[in-house]
């Protein structure tokens, strides 16, 4: 459920990694192409952990690929996602989860995000969020997720990630931060995004000094040139 491999094409790259922090995660990741050369890039966190979270995040994960083949927008896909989880509901399960869609030709990404921490724009002057909260997939029928869009510009990264990424904690409890993330995106932004997320996952294992995590860690870099 997560990418192995970055995809790399004529005007972006994308990579994902990920540190479950138990045998079994409850995160997904994807991102492809499709045959008119938009990118989709999709990521979740199912609530609670080990193998059951697991195979609830395998369903969602199954959902969302199985969704978009007719280029709907993110919040579609995202209500689309909502209402299936709720009909196969599961007591106290639910499923934060963000997508995103890039048009290479004129670099427009476009957001939907339900629940998950917000994409982080990294540009020449700094970090600055994408969009809006929302509410995680598999919770209330009446959910509405909203859609935001921005321009990238060449050289500029978007860093997509899951809150066990910001939430990662020290042996005095104290949490990494957007903050922390902010700061190493901003001094790493030259790099490729393989190598940003590698300064990411380091920068989190120098914070936490090697204090058990008890929660798993995504995150997707998509760099524009």
């Amino acid at each position: 459920m997560i990418p192995v491999e970055p995809l790399c094409a004529h005007s972006f790259e994308v990579a994902c990694r990920f540190r479950p922090a138990h045998r079994v995660g409850g995160d997904f990741a994807e991102y492809y192409l499709h045959p008119d050369r938009r990118l989709d890039v999709y990521l979740g966190d199912v609530v609670g952990k080990g193998l059951p979270a697991a195979l609830y995040a395998a369903l969602a994960a199954g959902m969302l690929r199985g969704f978009n083949k007719g280029g709907e927008t993110p919040v579609s896909l995202l209500d689309r996602l909502n209402k299936r989880l709720l009909f196969y509901a599961l007591p106290g399960r639910f499923c934060a989860s963000q997508y995103a869609m890039l048009d290479p030709d004129t670099r427009l990404l476009t957001v939907g995000n339900a629940g998950l921490p917000f994409p982080l724009q990294i540009t020449s002057t700094g970090c600055r969020p994408i969009g809006s909260g929302g509410i995680p997939p598999g919770m209330f029928q009446d959910a509405v997720y909203e859609q935001h869009s921005v321009r990238l510009q060449p050289g500029e990264s978007v860093v997509f990630y899951t809150d066990g990424v910001v939430e990662a904690a020290n042996k005095a409890r104290a949490q990494f931060g957007v903050e922390r993330l902010m700061q190493v995106c901003e001094q790493r932004r030259e790099h490729s995004g393989l190598e940003l997320l590698r300064f990411v996952f380091e920068a989190v294992n120098e914070f936490a000094e090697h204090t058990p995590q008890n929660d798993d860690m995504t995150a997707i870099v998509l760099k524009v040139f």
